[in-house]
Protein backbone atom coordinates (compact mmCIF):
# COMPACT_ATOMS: atom_id res chain seq x y z
CA UNK A 1 0.00 0.00 0.00
CA UNK A 2 1.10 3.46 -0.35
CA UNK A 3 -0.47 6.96 1.02
CA UNK A 4 -2.21 9.83 -0.91
CA UNK A 5 -4.52 12.86 0.00
CA UNK A 6 -7.37 12.34 -2.01
CA UNK A 7 -11.17 14.03 -2.64
CA UNK A 8 -14.05 12.71 -2.86
CA UNK A 9 -15.96 15.81 -3.84
CA UNK A 10 -15.05 19.38 -5.00
CA UNK A 11 -15.06 21.77 -2.14
CA UNK A 12 -12.58 23.22 0.34
CA UNK A 13 -9.26 22.17 1.97
CA UNK A 14 -11.38 20.34 4.43
CA UNK A 15 -12.11 17.91 1.97
CA UNK A 16 -8.87 16.80 1.56
CA UNK A 17 -7.95 13.02 3.18
CA UNK A 18 -4.82 11.26 3.78
CA UNK A 19 -5.50 7.56 3.10
CA UNK A 20 -3.95 4.16 2.03
CA UNK A 21 -4.07 2.80 -1.68
CA UNK A 22 -2.83 0.02 -3.59
CA UNK A 23 0.56 1.07 -4.75
CA UNK A 24 0.45 0.90 -8.65
CA UNK A 25 2.19 -1.41 -10.80
CA UNK A 26 3.80 0.40 -13.97
CA UNK A 27 2.71 -0.98 -17.32
CA UNK A 28 3.81 -0.53 -20.85
CA UNK A 29 5.82 3.24 -21.16
CA UNK A 30 5.31 3.62 -17.20
CA UNK A 31 7.80 3.99 -14.38
CA UNK A 32 7.13 4.11 -10.27
CA UNK A 33 8.33 6.66 -8.71
CA UNK A 34 8.65 6.78 -4.68
CA UNK A 35 8.60 10.68 -3.82
CA UNK A 36 11.13 12.48 -1.91
CA UNK A 37 9.01 15.81 -2.08
CA UNK A 38 5.91 17.47 -4.51
CA UNK A 39 4.98 20.46 -5.13
CA UNK A 40 2.24 23.06 -4.12
CA UNK A 41 0.74 24.54 -6.91
CA UNK A 42 -2.07 26.84 -7.27
CA UNK A 43 -3.71 24.58 -9.80
CA UNK A 44 -3.81 22.14 -7.12
CA UNK A 45 -6.44 24.39 -5.90
CA UNK A 46 -8.19 24.68 -8.93
CA UNK A 47 -8.71 20.89 -9.22
CA UNK A 48 -9.86 20.60 -5.40
CA UNK A 49 -12.53 23.24 -6.40
CA UNK A 50 -13.67 21.87 -9.33
CA UNK A 51 -12.72 25.20 -11.37
CA UNK A 52 -10.38 22.11 -13.36
CA UNK A 53 -12.60 19.34 -13.74
CA UNK A 54 -11.78 15.83 -12.65
CA UNK A 55 -12.94 12.17 -11.85
CA UNK A 56 -13.64 11.39 -8.37
CA UNK A 57 -12.50 9.98 -5.86
CA UNK A 58 -9.04 11.81 -7.10
CA UNK A 59 -5.56 12.27 -5.99
CA UNK A 60 -4.04 16.30 -6.59
CA UNK A 61 -0.72 17.34 -7.69
CA UNK A 62 0.95 17.81 -10.95
CA UNK A 63 4.58 18.07 -9.43
CA UNK A 64 7.53 16.36 -7.71
CA UNK A 65 10.57 14.59 -7.42
CA UNK A 66 11.57 11.47 -6.36
CA UNK A 67 13.51 7.86 -7.42
CA UNK A 68 12.11 5.60 -9.81
CA UNK A 69 11.71 1.93 -8.05
CA UNK A 70 10.40 0.44 -11.11
CA UNK A 71 9.53 0.85 -14.68
CA UNK A 72 6.87 -1.16 -17.21
CA UNK A 73 7.99 -2.73 -20.34
CA UNK A 74 9.64 -0.48 -23.62
CA UNK A 75 10.92 2.16 -21.15
CA UNK A 76 13.49 4.31 -22.68
CA UNK A 77 13.74 7.20 -21.14
CA UNK A 78 14.56 6.24 -17.34
CA UNK A 79 15.77 3.55 -15.16
CA UNK A 80 15.50 2.26 -12.00
CA UNK A 81 17.38 4.53 -9.47
CA UNK A 82 17.48 7.68 -11.66
CA UNK A 83 16.70 10.44 -9.99
CA UNK A 84 13.71 12.34 -11.52
CA UNK A 85 11.35 15.03 -11.35
CA UNK A 86 8.00 16.12 -13.62
CA UNK A 87 5.46 18.37 -13.56
CA UNK A 88 2.63 17.39 -15.91
CA UNK A 89 -1.35 15.85 -16.24
CA UNK A 90 -2.25 14.01 -15.04
CA UNK A 91 -3.04 14.52 -11.54
CA UNK A 92 -1.39 12.59 -8.84
CA UNK A 93 1.45 13.96 -7.30
CA UNK A 94 0.10 13.94 -3.36
CA UNK A 95 1.41 10.23 -2.71
CA UNK A 96 4.19 8.87 -1.20
CA UNK A 97 4.35 6.59 -4.28
CA UNK A 98 2.63 7.14 -8.06
CA UNK A 99 3.40 5.28 -11.66
CA UNK A 100 3.38 8.20 -14.29
CA UNK A 101 4.34 8.21 -18.21
CA UNK A 102 8.25 7.71 -18.50
CA UNK A 103 8.07 10.19 -21.21
CA UNK A 104 7.28 12.87 -18.51
CA UNK A 105 10.14 12.27 -16.36
CA UNK A 106 13.36 14.72 -16.62
CA UNK A 107 16.76 13.32 -15.13
CA UNK A 108 17.95 15.74 -12.37
CA UNK A 109 21.51 17.01 -12.34
CA UNK A 110 23.53 15.97 -9.35
CA UNK A 111 23.53 19.63 -8.35
CA UNK A 112 19.80 19.90 -7.85
CA UNK A 113 18.35 18.51 -4.90
CA UNK A 114 15.13 16.62 -4.48
CA UNK A 115 13.71 19.50 -2.53
CA UNK A 116 14.59 22.56 -5.15
CA UNK A 117 13.65 20.04 -7.84
CA UNK A 118 9.39 19.96 -6.73
CA UNK A 119 9.67 23.54 -5.89
CA UNK A 120 10.79 24.43 -9.37
CA UNK A 121 9.46 22.40 -11.96
CA UNK A 122 6.44 23.39 -12.53
CA UNK A 123 7.12 27.07 -11.45
CA UNK A 124 10.41 27.48 -13.45
CA UNK A 125 8.89 25.44 -16.69
CA UNK A 126 6.13 28.18 -16.88
CA UNK A 127 8.22 30.94 -16.33
CA UNK A 128 10.67 29.82 -19.52
CA UNK A 129 7.99 29.16 -21.71
CA UNK A 130 5.86 32.66 -20.53
CA UNK A 131 9.29 34.09 -21.25
CA UNK A 132 11.14 33.00 -23.90
CA UNK A 133 8.35 31.26 -25.89
CA UNK A 134 5.11 32.93 -25.43
CA UNK A 135 7.01 36.20 -25.51
CA UNK A 136 10.18 36.50 -25.72
CA UNK A 137 11.71 39.17 -23.66
CA UNK A 138 14.48 41.14 -25.01
CA UNK A 139 17.14 43.49 -23.22
CA UNK A 140 15.78 46.75 -22.69
CA UNK A 141 12.26 45.68 -21.96
CA UNK A 142 10.02 46.80 -19.14
CA UNK A 143 7.71 43.89 -18.40
CA UNK A 144 5.20 43.43 -16.14
CA UNK A 145 4.62 40.91 -13.17
CA UNK A 146 1.36 40.25 -11.10
CA UNK A 147 1.83 38.04 -8.16
CA UNK A 148 5.80 38.88 -8.09
CA UNK A 149 6.84 37.82 -4.56
CA UNK A 150 4.80 34.31 -5.78
CA UNK A 151 6.65 31.22 -6.90
CA UNK A 152 6.46 31.90 -10.78
CA UNK A 153 7.04 35.48 -9.66
CA UNK A 154 10.77 35.91 -7.81
CA UNK A 155 11.78 33.14 -10.93
CA UNK A 156 10.25 35.70 -13.59
CA UNK A 157 11.91 38.46 -11.55
CA UNK A 158 15.16 36.86 -11.56
CA UNK A 159 15.14 35.20 -15.00
CA UNK A 160 14.04 38.71 -16.89
CA UNK A 161 16.24 40.45 -14.74
CA UNK A 162 19.14 38.10 -16.38
CA UNK A 163 18.05 38.82 -19.56
CA UNK A 164 18.48 42.05 -19.52
CA UNK A 165 14.62 43.99 -19.23
CA UNK A 166 13.17 46.16 -16.86
CA UNK A 167 11.22 44.28 -13.93
CA UNK A 168 7.82 45.95 -12.55
CA UNK A 169 5.79 43.33 -10.16
CA UNK A 170 2.51 43.54 -8.71
CA UNK A 171 2.19 42.69 -4.65
CA UNK A 172 0.06 42.66 -2.14
CA UNK A 173 2.00 43.30 1.17
CA UNK A 174 4.75 45.62 1.34
CA UNK A 175 6.51 42.51 2.92
CA UNK A 176 6.07 40.72 -0.08
CA UNK A 177 7.54 44.32 -2.02
CA UNK A 178 10.58 43.71 -0.52
CA UNK A 179 10.87 40.50 -1.16
CA UNK A 180 9.98 41.11 -5.17
CA UNK A 181 13.22 43.50 -4.92
CA UNK A 182 15.69 41.64 -3.21
CA UNK A 183 14.67 38.77 -6.17
CA UNK A 184 14.91 41.59 -9.32
CA UNK A 185 12.19 43.67 -9.50
CA UNK A 186 13.24 47.21 -10.63
CA UNK A 187 9.87 48.51 -9.25
CA UNK A 188 6.87 47.41 -7.37
CA UNK A 189 3.02 48.23 -7.03
CA UNK A 190 1.80 47.11 -3.81
CA UNK A 191 -2.29 46.48 -4.83
CA UNK A 192 -3.56 47.43 -8.60
CA UNK A 193 -6.52 49.33 -8.25
CA UNK A 194 -3.93 52.52 -9.86
CA UNK A 195 -2.08 49.73 -11.74
CA UNK A 196 -1.83 51.44 -14.87
CA UNK A 197 -1.14 54.74 -13.40
CA UNK A 198 2.20 53.70 -11.95
CA UNK A 199 2.76 51.81 -14.50
CA UNK A 200 2.64 55.00 -16.78
CA UNK A 201 4.50 57.07 -13.97
CA UNK A 202 7.63 54.19 -14.23
CA UNK A 203 7.28 53.88 -18.16
CA UNK A 204 7.39 57.85 -18.67
CA UNK A 205 4.07 56.91 -20.61
CA UNK A 206 5.19 54.70 -22.58
CA UNK A 207 3.41 51.39 -20.32
CA UNK A 208 4.56 47.60 -21.16
CA UNK A 209 4.80 45.48 -23.85
CA UNK A 210 3.50 42.65 -21.95
CA UNK A 211 1.85 42.10 -18.79
CA UNK A 212 2.25 38.62 -17.12
CA UNK A 213 -1.12 38.51 -15.64
CA UNK A 214 -2.03 35.07 -13.36
CA UNK A 215 -4.56 37.34 -10.84
CA UNK A 216 -7.37 36.89 -13.19
CA UNK A 217 -10.94 38.35 -12.97
CA UNK A 218 -9.68 41.09 -10.13
CA UNK A 219 -6.56 42.90 -12.19
CA UNK A 220 -7.27 41.45 -15.81
CA UNK A 221 -9.12 45.27 -17.57
CA UNK A 222 -6.21 47.07 -15.43
CA UNK A 223 -3.59 44.57 -17.00
CA UNK A 224 -5.08 45.94 -20.38
CA UNK A 225 -5.16 48.98 -19.80
CA UNK A 226 -1.14 48.81 -18.56
CA UNK A 227 -0.06 47.79 -22.10
CA UNK A 228 1.06 49.49 -24.77
CA UNK A 229 0.25 49.61 -28.38
CA UNK A 230 0.28 45.64 -30.08
CA UNK A 231 1.38 44.86 -26.22
CA UNK A 232 0.14 41.32 -25.60
CA UNK A 233 -1.80 40.37 -22.90
CA UNK A 234 -0.74 36.92 -20.91
CA UNK A 235 -2.72 35.56 -18.98
CA UNK A 236 -1.94 32.49 -17.01
CA UNK A 237 -4.13 31.80 -14.03
CA UNK A 238 -7.10 32.44 -11.65
CA UNK A 239 -6.05 33.37 -8.30
CA UNK A 240 -9.11 35.73 -8.04
CA UNK A 241 -11.65 33.82 -10.60
CA UNK A 242 -11.69 32.90 -13.92
CA UNK A 243 -11.70 36.20 -16.57
CA UNK A 244 -14.68 35.14 -18.01
CA UNK A 245 -16.22 36.33 -21.70
CA UNK A 246 -14.83 39.30 -22.96
CA UNK A 247 -16.03 41.74 -25.63
CA UNK A 248 -12.83 40.98 -28.23
CA UNK A 249 -13.29 44.62 -29.46
CA UNK A 250 -11.77 45.44 -26.19
CA UNK A 251 -8.20 44.40 -28.12
CA UNK A 252 -8.87 46.57 -30.71
CA UNK A 253 -9.88 50.05 -28.92
CA UNK A 254 -7.00 49.56 -26.30
CA UNK A 255 -4.23 49.50 -28.69
CA UNK A 256 -4.76 46.46 -30.90
CA UNK A 257 -3.62 44.53 -28.37
CA UNK A 258 -3.02 40.78 -28.76
CA UNK A 259 -4.07 38.33 -25.53
CA UNK A 260 -3.02 34.83 -24.84
CA UNK A 261 -4.23 31.87 -21.88
CA UNK A 262 -1.63 29.38 -22.01
CA UNK A 263 -0.60 26.45 -20.96
CA UNK A 264 2.15 24.46 -19.72
CA UNK A 265 0.57 21.26 -21.04
CA UNK A 266 0.66 22.52 -24.67
CA UNK A 267 4.16 24.05 -24.51
CA UNK A 268 5.70 20.82 -23.08
CA UNK A 269 3.45 18.17 -25.33
CA UNK A 270 6.65 17.06 -27.35
CA UNK A 271 8.98 15.62 -25.06
CA UNK A 272 12.03 17.85 -27.12
CA UNK A 273 10.21 20.66 -25.40
CA UNK A 274 9.78 19.33 -22.42
CA UNK A 275 13.47 18.75 -22.23
CA UNK A 276 14.91 22.04 -23.78
CA UNK A 277 12.71 23.96 -21.03
CA UNK A 278 13.83 21.87 -18.38
CA UNK A 279 17.54 22.15 -19.28
CA UNK A 280 17.17 25.88 -19.37
CA UNK A 281 15.50 26.25 -15.88
CA UNK A 282 18.04 23.55 -14.71
CA UNK A 283 21.00 25.99 -16.05
CA UNK A 284 19.76 29.18 -14.88
CA UNK A 285 19.21 27.54 -11.55
CA UNK A 286 22.91 25.51 -11.52
CA UNK A 287 24.41 28.91 -12.33
CA UNK A 288 23.01 31.10 -9.89
CA UNK A 289 21.14 33.11 -12.09
CA UNK A 290 17.47 32.05 -10.45
CA UNK A 291 17.32 31.23 -6.67
CA UNK A 292 14.23 28.78 -5.98
CA UNK A 293 12.90 30.14 -2.12
CA UNK A 294 11.76 27.60 -0.31
CA UNK A 295 10.07 29.40 1.96
CA UNK A 296 7.84 26.40 3.58
CA UNK A 297 7.11 22.78 3.94
CA UNK A 298 4.37 20.78 5.24
CA UNK A 299 4.11 17.57 5.63
CA UNK A 300 2.01 15.82 2.79
CA UNK A 301 -0.46 14.30 5.20
CA UNK A 302 -1.17 18.16 6.15
CA UNK A 303 -1.71 19.47 2.80
CA UNK A 304 -4.89 20.93 3.74
CA UNK A 305 -2.98 23.14 5.83
CA UNK A 306 -0.86 24.19 2.86
CA UNK A 307 -3.97 24.91 0.73
CA UNK A 308 -5.27 27.40 3.36
CA UNK A 309 -2.15 29.22 3.42
CA UNK A 310 -2.04 29.26 -0.15
CA UNK A 311 -5.67 30.89 -0.82
CA UNK A 312 -4.95 33.02 1.96
CA UNK A 313 -1.83 34.58 -0.12
CA UNK A 314 0.32 33.80 3.31
CA UNK A 315 3.22 32.18 1.39
CA UNK A 316 6.13 33.60 -0.60
CA UNK A 317 7.85 31.76 -3.25
CA UNK A 318 7.66 27.32 -3.14
CA UNK A 319 6.11 25.54 -1.27
CA UNK A 320 6.71 22.15 -0.94
CA UNK A 321 4.95 19.04 0.81
CA UNK A 322 7.11 16.36 2.13
CA UNK A 323 5.94 12.48 2.31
Amino acid sequence: MTKAIRIHAHGGPEVMRWEDVPTPEPGPGEALVRHAAVGLNFIDVYFRTGLYKTGLPATLGMEASGTVIAVGPDVTEVAIGDRVAYATAPIGAYSTERVIAANRLVKLPDNIDFNTAAAMMLQGITAQYLLRRTYKVQPGETILVHAAAGGVGLIMCQWAKHLGATVIGVVSTDAKADLARAHGADHVIVGHADLAAEVRRFTGGAMVPVVYDSIGKDTFMASLDSLAPLGMMVSFGNASGPVGAIDVGLLGAKGSLFLTRPGLATYTAKRADLLHAASELFDVVGRGVVNIRVNQTFPLQDAARAHEALEARLTTGSTILLP
